[in-house]
């Protein structure tokens, strides 16, 4: 045997491991924790997902049911029972996952499939409030790309980190549906609209401080658990939060306005886009106008061709 006496070669790392059995048990008892992260690290097969204890069972359990109760489909309740283990643990893990699978009888495959591919579900535990800065195109080229860069720095943390104290989950977001108020960042989900680099700075202080932040449009904050247990179908009970809920400002509906023809502030009274009528209107007298002077161009030169074809007669 190469090497040395009771030590064997590992043909796939090149480097040498204690023989089997000449210095002990081949197997130890160690956490599972830390054999699961022992198994990936070797590459293998990950273990089976430990399932909830009995006391968080006990508290999904009446929830899920009552989940799966509003479908006809026991599978199509899904989504919202994502939202809801998310709700639990503050992202979806492998024990979220396979609670899932049992509650809808799917495999931990097909709820991996669903879990991976929406981004609101994480894979990694959440901040107690979780930011997102918008970095598609109109919100990039107004800021946002900069708002990202400038609160990594800031926070000392990357895309999908969350800082030391759990106060604050960051992660770069391709589209955040309120491109009228580029650049947008938003905190579980509520809408923080204009954002410049020193009032993002600003608000993820203020979020660490613990100091009451009101969103530009929608509900006051709650933490991203709450969030999600709202997400999950559960309704909001927090005193007069849903007639706080959103809704479209002037900048959304400044479109639908200059359509109906009407004028906005600093226009001098002027119709920047005429109304659907009018316009509708004046395109029929148009039409109507070259119909009639295509007609009478037609009785015009069939007046001539007469005239012509007389001449010739008589000639």
């Amino acid at each position: 045997m190469r090497g040395r006496a009771g030590r064997r070669r590992d043909r796939r790392r090149g480097r040498h491991r204690p023989g089997d059995g000449r210095r002990g048990p081949v197997s130890t008892t160690e956490p599972r924790e830390k054999a699961e992260q022992r198994t990936t690290d070797l590459g293998l097969p990950e273990l089976p997902a430990a399932p909830y204890p009995a006391e968080v069972r006990e508290r999904l359990d009446p929830d899920a049911a009552e989940i799966i109760a509003r479908y006809p489909q026991s599978r199509s309740a899904l989504l919202p029972l994502l939202h809801l283990v998310q709700a639990e643990e503050g992202f979806v893990s492998r024990t979220g996952i396979r609670y899932c699978a049992e509650q809808l009888g799917l495999t931990t495959a097909e709820v991996t499939a669903v879990a991976t591919f929406y981004t609101m579900y994480r894979r990694r535990p959440a901040g107690e409030y979780h930011v997102g800065v918008c970095t598609n195109t109109l919100c990039a080229v107004l800021g946002g790309d900069q708002i990202f860069a400038e609160l990594q720095d800031h926070l000392g943390i990357g895309n999908n980190e969350t800082t030391e104290d759990g106060q604050i989950s960051l992660e770069h977001i391709e589209c955040n549906a309120a491109c009228d108020y580029a650049p947008v960042v938003m905190v579980n989900w509520e809408f923080f609209d204009n954002q410049t680099p020193e009032s993002a700075r600003e608000l993820v202080d203020q979020l660490r401080a613990g100091t009451d932040v009101a969103p530009t449009r929608g509900a006051r904050l709650c933490s991203f658990r709450e969030t999600a247990r709202i997400l999950a179908g559960f309704p909001d009970e927090r005193p007069g939060a849903v007639d706080e809920s959103g809704a479209g400002g002037a900048p959304s509906l400044a479109g639908l306005r200059l359509a109906r023809g009407e004028t906005l502030p600093g226009t001098g009274g002027t119709h920047i886009v005429a109304p659907r009528q009018e316009d509708s209107r004046e395109t029929e007298d148009v039409r109507e106008a070259e119909d009639a002077r295509t007609a009478e161009d037609a009785q015009q030169a069939g007046a001539e061709q007469d005239g012509t074809g007389t001449e010739g007669d008589e000639a």
